[in-house]
């Protein structure tokens, strides 16, 4: 079977045809399970060496804080240079910008360098950049599912990166772990030049005038901005933001909570992350692709959010990770769910030349919680505990419940009108 590679208009046709279609989008699985892998492996070492740098709780927030900044303002931009260069590009970009970012974190002796090691994160946007090439090459009624399986993807990774991680900081030290990321990400941008398509859109791709006239617009906020006033788009926005926000400040926070409140060592935090990722692997890959086959996108988020209300009534009273355990496999349904299916929703409400740009904002939204988060997220531990977490989170989604739940009722009513 010949390689992927697509100049002309013909082969940006032809990649959308039976078995290269289902080769670049079984390849774009590997390479996120490979970029997740390495961003776990990172996680899982990162507050170990921050706390042995002298970093507090509040330093390591500020560390985060400044990743989701960085992130905040490279998400649209990233993904309205991958409508407009194509997938391939947008992915080489990624996978060059982890090698230095990793390759920075190998070397970072002071809390300087620390801080250093994240600018490359900017760039730095695999995930979305492998949902853009599977969006774009499945069918609207599909998209839901196949966005899942990259879920799928993200708990394999989980597992394995989070696990590696734990391991090899362990035995060989911090700067060991981070050159294997680094080498990880460099078979990544191999894989990405191989086998991903320079365009996975069914649109032909400009040739270079337009693109030259055209590439001031990559950051253009009036065309990244423009995509909210679809209908339905700001509405789903908000709900993801407002929804997403407390568990966002759990997750940013739970390096924190995992080493003071549960009291676990780097390789056992490396065995719970791993437990998220099976977790994860068996929902997105064997219950979501049922569920979005069975009932409407509408009726699958307003499950999701009730389901997270309860989770956060749940960790008001957890007292030990043995109870965390089980209080993990409905907050990773309603993670899961949640995230795949807004996603879903707002690249079917944009004209398909636009849906890097929509799934980089879906992206900034997350790095919009990891802005947010630690700031929140180290009030609220440092004067109210890891309860004040799901008290927050069960409020707060009850009452997007409750409000989603009487939009869905009204406009039933009105179409029996």
């Amino acid at each position: 079977m010949s390689r992927v590679k697509s100049d002309s208009p013909t082969a940006v046709t032809d990649v959308h045809t039976g078995s290269k279609m289902q080769r670049v989008i079984y390849v774009t699985y590997l390479i996120a399970v490979l970029d997740i892998t390495w961003m776990f492996l990172q996680f899982s070492i990162t507050p170990y060496l921050a706390k042995k740098l002298g970093f507090d709780t509040l330093w390591i927030g500020y560390l985060q804080t400044m990743v989701g900044v960085i992130q905040l303002l490279g998400g649209p931009i990233f993904g309205r240079f991958a409508d407009l260069f194509g997938a391939r590009a947008a992915m080489c970009l990624s996978c060059a910008a982890s090698i230095v970012y990793y390759g920075l974190l190998a070397i970072a002796d002071s809390p300087l360098m620390l801080f250093i090691h994240k600018l490359p994160a900017v760039l730095m946007h695999g995930l979305p950049g492998a949902q853009m090439v599977v969006t774009d090459l499945t069918e609207p009624d599909k998209r839901a599912d196949a966005l899942g399986k990259l879920g799928l993807c993200f708990g394999i990774g989980m597992v394995a990166g989070s696990t590696l991680g734990g391991t090899l900081s362990t035995r060989y030290g911090e700067t060991f772990a981070a050159c294997v990321a680094a080498g990880g990400s460099f078979i990544s941008f191999l894989l990405v030049w191989t086998f991903i398509p320079k365009h996975t859109k069914i649109q032909a791709p400009q040739d270079n005038t337009d693109k030259k006239s055209n590439a001031k617009s990559v950051f253009d906020l009036g065309e990244i901005t423009r995509l909210m006033k679809f209908p339905g788009v700001a509405k789903t926005f908000t709900v993801k933001i407002i929804s997403g926000l407390p568990s966002g400040i759990f997750q940013v926070m739970f390096s924190v909570i995992a080493m003071n409140f549960f009291q676990l060592a780097p390789e056992q935090n490396g065995y719970l992350m791993a437990y998220f990722g099976i977790v994860s692997m068996v929902i997105q890959g064997g219950v979501i692709g049922r569920l979005t086959s069975k009932y409407s996108e509408n009726s699958l988020l307003l499950l999701s959010i009730g389901m997270s209300s309860l989770v956060g009534l749940a960790q008001v009273f957890m007292a030990n990770v043995f109870q965390f355990c089980f209080i993990v496999l409905p907050m990773m349904f309603s993670l899961s769910v949640f995230n795949v299916i807004t996603d879903s929703m707002l690249t079917k409400t944009v004209p398909s030349s636009d849906t890097g740009t929509m799934l980089g904002l879906c992206a900034s939204v997350q790095s919009l919680l990891r802005t947010i988060g630690p700031t929140i997220g180290g009030f609220l531990y440092h004067n109210y505990g890891v309860a004040s977490f799901g008290f927050i989170q069960f409020v707060v989604n009850m009452v997007v419940f409750v409000f989603m739940l009487r939009n869905m009722v009204n406009s039933k009513d009105e179409h029996r009108e």
